[in-house]
């Protein structure tokens, strides 16, 4: 047996149709592992299909549909003998100010990048952990660390992400398998493009702050984001084959840069009102 076969590895990839989901599955494909491609509409998908007919394994799979998800990963564990490595990527973005956002417009973006998240891993980690190995690798954002105005929901879904990748990260760990959040910068995906959202209502008021133009300048750099989801691809398949992962991996200088500004923010805070976060324990030895 080769030292490819060896080592070959089965992917579960979600939100294929472009974008990040459809470089990783293409890279990691080229370098002779298997890959179970997920997409809503699989026609986006046939050419990997069609390159690699005998490792490519499509199923149409909307995250949002918890039944569907059941059938697809449990057919998926059937036909691949087991999943090693989960990378959740499916998800979208809505920009506007919170006061502009209604429920039909945030509501579906959370059912896609955190409650769809959570159920795909709720059914492959019972596979992983019985086997004793497995990388889960979730999709944040830079905007799941450091929020910024006009993307509330979008942040507060991929905060969601990272509390509940940070926790789990820590209750399967002591059965061999990895979890690992991914905050990505600005890579050359639809997200500034057709994966982006604004909101259908529009306050005046708000025409005078970032918000707006916020919203102009990420729809002008579609197509120009710095970032290359093919090197992002040959990380991700680095990453799984390594026995020692980060809890957060930033990828783009901009995420670095972002975090690292973060960071400083959060410490510097934490020193300046020290005082006071000591001050509302009881007296010692009381």
């Amino acid at each position: 047996m080769s030292n490819q076969h060896k080592t070959r590895k089965t992917w579960f990839i979600t939100g294929c149709d472009s974008g990040m989901g459809h470089a990783v599955a293409q890279y990691v494909l080229e370098q002779g592992d298997v890959v179970v491609i997920t997409a809503r509409d699989p026609a986006n998908v046939q050419s990997l299909r069609q390159a690699h007919p005998q490792m490519a394994h499509v199923w149409q799979l909307d995250v949002t549909d918890h039944a569907q998800i059941a059938q697809v990963t449990q057919a998926a564990l059937e036909t691949t003998g087991g999943i090693d490595v989960l990378f959740n990527n499916a998800g979208y973005g809505v920009m506007g100010a919170m006061e502009e956002t209604s429920a039909k417009e945030y509501r579906p973006m959370f059912e896609v990048n955190f409650f769809g998240l959570v159920e795909v891993t709720k059914h492959l980690l019972p596979h992983m952990r019985e086997r004793g190995s497995g990388y889960i690798f979730n999709t944040s954002s830079l905007g799941g660390y450091a929020a910024s105005a006009g993307f509330a929901f979008y942040a507060a879904s991929k905060f969601a992400v990272e509390g509940f990748t940070d926790a789990l990260a820590q209750e399967v760990g002591p059965f061999g398998v990895h979890a690992m959040i991914l905050e990505p910068g600005s890579f050359r995906t639809q997200f500034s493009g057709a994966s982006l959202r604004i909101p259908a209502q529009r306050i005046a008021v708000y025409d005078a702050t970032p918000i707006r133009a916020t919203q102009q300048r990420i729809h002008g750099r579609n197509g120009k984001q710095p970032n290359d989801p093919q090197k992002l691809a040959k990380v991700l398949f680095e990453c799984s084959r390594m026995d020692k992962l980060p809890l957060r991996l930033q990828l783009g200088e901009d995420a670095l840069q972002r975090v690292r500004t973060k960071v400083a923010s959060v410490q510097a805070e934490c020193d300046a009102w020290e005082a006071t976060a000591l001050s509302v324990a009881f007296p010692a030895g009381t």
